[in-house]
């Protein structure tokens, strides 16, 4: 069975916000985005200025596709996390929860190990914020869409 449509609600986005900006202070990271698999981006910290973040995040969830397949060719059901290194700046990735995408950006001020110690630690509090709003989607809970009517979206086009 798939999952249904994740929506977002103010205070969990609220809450992954936290845990982006904790994440680039703790980690000593340049920008940290939180992408869902399609490519678009949720949440983002940092020096995010000087980047293209729409480009990153799609050209990230590519990155993960491609690495989910090669992972089914070796029988893995995924790999959950990958490491870029360039002359200047490196890229972690992390497949949080199998939803979405945590991507930390950073550079020789800080080091792989305190990068990965600080994503296993946000990792489990973003886990646990998305199966919360998928609990809130399954246990049928209000969407925002709910009370709009066929009739009120026909009324918003015919004014």
């Amino acid at each position: 069975m798939t999952d249904p449509q994740m929506v977002m609600y103010e205070e969990e986005f609220n809450q992954i916000q936290a845990i982006v900006e904790r994440l680039v202070r703790e980690s000593n990271a340049r920008v940290v985005f939180i992408i869902d698999k399609n490519g678009q981006l949720i949440a983002a910290a940092g020096e995010t200025e000087q980047l293209d973040a729409t480009s990153l995040a799609s050209l990230t969830a590519g990155n993960v596709a491609a690495t989910g397949g090669m992972a089914k060719l070796l029988r893995e059901s995924e790999f959950t996390t990958q490491f870029h290194e360039g002359e200047r700046q490196n890229i972690h990735i992390q497949l949080v929860g199998n939803r979405v995408i945590l991507v930390v950006i950073f550079d020789n001020k800080t080091s792989l190990g305190l990068v990965r110690l600080r994503v296993k630690k946000a990792s489990e509090e973003l886990n646990r914020i998305f199966e919360a709003l998928l609990a809130k989607v399954r246990d049928g809970a209000e969407t925002p869409f709910a009370e709009i009517t066929d009739d009120d979206i026909d009324n918003l086009f015919n004014d």
